[in-house]
């Protein structure tokens, strides 16, 4: 018994693809799926990232904002050998998980008298903090630079 396609009656079609057809077409499927992958995998890795950074800045952010609440003696007299300035520090990812600390943050506070040509270039200090972590097989590192002035906000707390 023969079948006829409906389609064109009278002539008598092919209903199945060549061997050429569908290696062309596994081709194409297979490159497709390969790009959507790499496109998935190129978007997790730059979300982690962006939190990594999201987490340094975070980080150096604690450090600076810390440093108003010091006096003008604490920051300058014995820093990095006083509990006040220390000028290496580590951190973590995760900072408030001891079972699952994530990325180490290591991180160095700089003390320096800033290159300003002033009357009051011997009330201010410049300060540099940065921070240094691995990922995989990347070094990073993330700077952030401010000023501290002798008579800034400190001395409005009472």
């Amino acid at each position: 018994m023969k079948i006829k396609l409906a389609i064109l009656p009278g002539r008598c079609r092919s209903a199945a693809f060549s061997l050429v057809e569908t290696t062309v077409g596994l081709g194409i499927l297979g490159m497709v799926a390969g790009a959507m992958l790499t496109g998935l995998v190129t978007a997790f890795f730059s979300v982690q990232l962006a939190r990594e950074n999201l987490r340094a800045t975070q980080i150096m952010l604690d450090k600076v904002e810390t440093l108003r609440l010091y006096d003008w003696y604490q920051l300058t007299n014995n820093v990095g050998t006083n509990a006040f300035t220390q000028t290496n520090f580590v951190s973590s990812y995760y900072p408030y998980d001891t079972n699952k600390p994530g990325l180490t943050y290591t991180g160095t506070l700089e003390f320096s008298v800033p290159a300003v040509r002033s009357s009051y270039s011997n009330n201010l200090r410049q300060v540099k903090v940065t921070l240094k972590w691995k990922t995989g097989n990347l070094n990073r590192t993330r700077s952030f630079t401010t000023f501290v002035a002798r008579d800034g906000l400190q001395n409005y707390v009472y």
